[in-house]
């Protein structure tokens, strides 16, 4: 660490990690001279990248090519409503520029996938996961073996959250804990589920712990151990778990690999197109032109009931929760052309796509694209997207 110094300034800004012997000067020099990827500036990421930019992580990098929405505002906390319709990276840069402008941001306005992993991951000492699907995750664990980079792992759902670290020193990887992504049932999204405003605060603090002890080399990373944390109960316990020495060791990246680890839903969302050639699309404004010229479809609706009570659009003649609809289908009607909508237009294209390949429905069956978001969009304004 001769090479690095600490100017007058940085030793006050950190004044209060250089009285801690677990840190000190060289411990703050060595967070200084690391380099941290931080993979998605949502929930999670907020909190990671604020308190690792405070920390003097020095050079951070943020990945993620969604925008800001009005929905995001309740747990995303790097975001402010001035920065709803700017891409997240900008706004999370802008903000931690704020915090410390003494550190480095890099940011890529692009979704992590197998095509850039290796080129992005490899400039950064260790990975942060602030994800909320199962693609991505398989792409992180398998881009960090293959550059033997450790990274951190958080989960959240409703009011309860996981933290882990993988393959840190030839500790067990992703893939030794979840081989297989678990269904969609089990395991849906914030926009799906909910989830307590504070509880990526707290996940995702942990997460910025665990960076700080990899890069201080502090015993007690959560490395063959996943952090089990229920905000309800406050029942906070460890579950430890060991590499599968069967599996073995992933080499390169490969999409057949990635989906083969994926649910049904998971594996669909990766690739709209292949997901348009089993069925048939049509726009909510496609739609209501044919409705308006007195087409009667049935209108399934296939979000949760926790949903139905935020907005139903009109006309709706049924609610299934999509993971219900194989031991539903005698309430869905095989005589009548059929349009199933969602919150998005995933859940409801996975649904569309199992009715077609079923076989049991001669007539015409349609995913309202966009589902609720693209209806709000253009054709009704007053309804809530959420």
């Amino acid at each position: 660490m001769s090479e690095i110094t600490l100017t007058n300034d940085e030793k006050a800004r950190y004044a209060r990690h250089l009285i801690l012997p677990q840190v000190g000067e060289l411990g703050q020099k060595k967070i200084k001279s690391s380099s941290v990827l931080v993979v998605g500036a949502g929930g999670l990421g907020s909190p990671v990248l604020l308190y690792l930019a405070a920390a003097g992580i020095g050079r951070i990098g943020i990945i993620d090519d969604d925008k800001v929405d009005i929905t995001n505002l309740q747990r995303q906390i790097i975001h402010s409503t001035s920065s709803v319709g700017e891409l997240k990276v900008e706004s999370a840069k802008r903000r931690i520029n704020q915090i410390n402008p003494e550190i480095v941001i890099e940011i890529f306005d692009e979704r992590l996938n197998i095509e850039n992993a290796e080129k992005i991951i490899h400039k950064f000492d260790i990975v942060v996961d602030g994800t909320d699907n199962f693609a991505t995750r398989y792409t992180i664990s398998d881009c960090c073996e293959i550059l033997d980079k450790p990274w951190v792992f958080g989960s959240i759902h409703r009011f309860e959250g996981q933290v882990s670290v993988f393959n840190l020193n030839g500790s067990p990887n992703y893939r030794d804990l979840f081989p297989k992504a678990p269904p969609p049932e089990l395991a849906p999204n914030c926009a799906e589920a909910g989830v307590l405003g504070v509880l990526p605060g707290i996940i995702g603090s942990f997460q910025a712990n665990e960076v700080l002890k990899i890069i201080l080399g502090i015993d007690g990373t959560l490395d063959s151990e996943l952090l089990l944390i229920d905000t309800v109960s406050m029942n906070i316990r460890k579950l430890r778990y060991s590499a599968n020495k069967e599996r073995e060791r992933v080499t390169e990246l490969s999409e057949e690999a990635i989906s083969c680890s994926l649910s049904i839903e998971e594996e669909e969302s990766l690739d709209a197109s292949d997901r348009e050639e089993n069925m048939k699309q049509i726009s909510p404004l496609e739609y209501v032109k044919k409705i308006n010229n007195g087409w009667k479809p049935f209108f399934l609706d296939v979000r949760r009931e926790a949903e139905e009570k935020i907005v139903t659009l009109p006309d709706t003649d049924l609610r299934i929760n999509h993971t219900e609809v194989p031991s539903r289908l005698d309430e869905i009607p095989n005589d009548r052309d059929i349009v199933i909508y969602c919150r998005s237009g995933a859940r409801s294209a996975m649904v569309a796509n199992f009715l077609k390949m079923s076989g049991n429905y001669s007539n015409e069956i349609y995913n309202l694209s966009g589902g609720i978001h693209l209806w709000a969009s253009t054709v009704d304004s007053s309804v809530p997207k959420y």
